[in-house]
């Protein structure tokens, strides 16, 4: 498990996913519903992404998100 303590991380993790799916980044964005655009700037870490969208490409590529409170 990694620790997604930025969109940055979260971007490159997508990123490799993509490219074990040997997806370009254009059939990824249309599989998850999402602009080329959009796509890109979330594997670069764009900061002010939608989270419902980035919440779909994760869905899309098979990467789930789990919650966990930090410890003190």
């Amino acid at each position: 498990m990694i620790p997604a303590k930025t969109i940055g991380v979260i971007g490159k993790f997508v990123r490799q996913k993509r490219k074990e799916s040997n997806l370009t980044q254009e059939e990824a964005a249309g599989l998850s519903n999402v602009g080329k655009r959009f796509f890109s700037e979330l594997e670069n870490g764009k900061r002010s992404l939608e989270i419902g969208k980035v919440f779909e490409v994760l869905h899309s590529l098979g990467i789930d998100i789990f919650l966990q409170k930090r410890g003190k």
